[in-house]
C-alpha cells in the first residue's frame, strides 16, 4: 500500500504496518536543503523543494505546505517582516483598535500573495506526488487567525470586554479560512490541517465558545470539499481531549505533555498523532531516546495511531534522531 492507502486504512481502524509518519517539518526542511528561511516562506519552488527532501530521506508519510501562521494576515492587511535566516515578525496588526473593524475584507486566495504561493506549493506538491503520498494543505483556526489580526493580549481582553465584538470577528475569520481551505483542496490538498494554538491559552468552556464551534464549521465544509481535517493545537490540551474529537478533525495533534493513552481513548474514531518530546527527545536525545520514544507512543496510541513529536521538529534536529523514528516505526512491523 502507498501512503494514501495507508492513512485511509488507518481512519478505518485498522492494523498499519509500519505506522503513518506525519512528522511537522518547517524550519528543519528549509535549512535541510541549504535554504534561508525568508525563502522557505516567500517561494512555494524552496517549500516544495524542502519537502520532497525531507518526505525522501526520512520516509514520511505526508507532503506538508506548513510554514507559518501569517499567510492569511499577511494577506488581509497585518503587517508582516521576513528576516533573512529567521522566523517572520508581526509588525503591525490589522486591528490595532477594534474600531479598525471596518479594515476586513475577505480576501480571494489566489489574488492574496502569500495565499496563492501555498496554491502553487500544493499544485507542484500533488503533481510529484501523483496521489501515492497525501498533500496537507494548511489554514489557521479562526480564534488563531483573530489573534494574528488583533494580538494576542487585546484579544484576551476583548473575550471579556467585548465578547459580541469578538464573535463577529470569528465569523469573518471561519468564512477565510473556509475560502483558503477551498482553494487548497481545489490546487490539490488532501488534508487540510487548522492551527489553533491559542486555544490551548483559555479554559475548557471558553474553547466551547470561541473555539470549537469555530473549528467544527471549517472541518465540516473541508468534508464537503472530500478532504481530510487534521486538528494541530500547541501545548497541553488534556484538559481539551473531550472536546476536541468534536471538532471533526479525523487526525488530532497532541503536544508532548499530553498523555496519549489517554488521548486515544478521548477521541474515538479519529486518529490520534504523536506525541513525544519535539525538544527533549528528538533535539536533544540519543537515537536510542527516539527510538524507545516512538515504540512507547505507538504501544499506548491505540488503534488509530500515527507517529509524530508532539510539535514541529526542531531545527538543527539531528539526522540520526529522525532515521532512529523510521527504524522503530519498522520494527513494528509483522513479522
Amino acid at each position: 500500500m502507498n501512503a494514501t492507502d495507508r492513512l485511509r486504512a488507518t481512519l478505518r481502524g485498522e492494523a498499519v504496518y509500519p505506522p503513518l509518519n506525519f512528522d511537522i517539518m518547517m524550519t528543519f526542511a528549509a535549512h535541510y536543503i541549504g535554504q534561508p528561511l525568508s525563502r522557505y516562506y516567500q517561494d512555494y519552488r524552496v517549500l516544495r523543494d524542502a519537502n520532497l527532501a525531507v518526505q525522501r530521506d526520512f520516509n514520511l508519510d505526508i507532503l506538508q505546505t506548513i510554514s507559518d501562521p501569517y499567510r492569511e494576515a499577511a494577506d488581509l492587511g497585518s503587517a508582516v517582516e521576513f528576516p533573512e535566516d529567521d522566523l517572520p515578525v508581526l509588525r503591525h496588526y490589522l486591528l490595532e483598535e477594534r474600531s479598525d473593524s471596518h479594515n476586513l475584507r475577505l480576501v480571494d486566495p489566489g489574488s492574496g500573495p502569500r495565499m496563492s504561493d501555498r496554491l502553487e506549493a500544493i499544485l507542484a506538491l500533488k503533481a510529484e506526488s501523483g496521489g501515492a503520498i497525501p498533500v496537507m494543505g494548511w489554514v489557521e483556526g479562526a480564534l488563531a487567525e483573530a489573534a494574528d489580526l488583533r494580538g494576542v493580549s487585546h484579544l484576551m481582553t476583548d473575550l471579556y470586554d467585548d465578547p459580541a465584538w469578538v464573535a463577529e470577528l470569528l465569523e469573518f475569520c471561519t468564512e477565510q479560512a473556509i475560502t483558503f481551505a477551498r482553494a487548497q483542496v481545489e490546487a490539490g490538498a488532501d488534508i487540510i490541517g487548522l492551527g489553533d494554538a491559542i486555544a490551548s491559552q483559555i479554559s475548557p468552556a471558553m474553547y466551547q465558545q470561541y473555539a470549537l464551534p469555530y473549528e467544527e464549521r471549517i472541518f465540516a465544509a473541508v468534508h464537503e470539499m472530500g478532504a481530510l481535517g487534521r486538528l494541530h493545537i500547541c501545548g497541553n490540551t488534556t484538559r481539551l481531549l473531550s472536546l476536541m474529537p468534536r471538532s471533526g478533525a479525523d487526525i488530532i495533534d497532541i503536544d508532548w505533555m499530553v498523555p496519549i493513552d489517554a488521548a486515544a481513548q478521548a477521541f474515538g474514531e479519529a486518529a490520534v498523532c504523536g506525541n513525544f518530546d519535539p525538544v527533549a527527545v528528538m533535539l536533544q536525545g540519543t537515537p536510542e531516546d527516539v527510538h524507545q520514544a516512538t515504540l512507547d507512543c505507538a504501544r499506548r496510541g491505540g488503534p488509530r495511531f500515527i507517529s509524530g513529536a508532539g510539535c514541529e521538529i526542531p531545527d538543527g534536529t539531528p539526522p540520526a534522531n529522525l532515521h532512529a523514528q523510521t527504524e522503530a516505526l519498522r520494527r513494528l512491523s509483522p513479522g
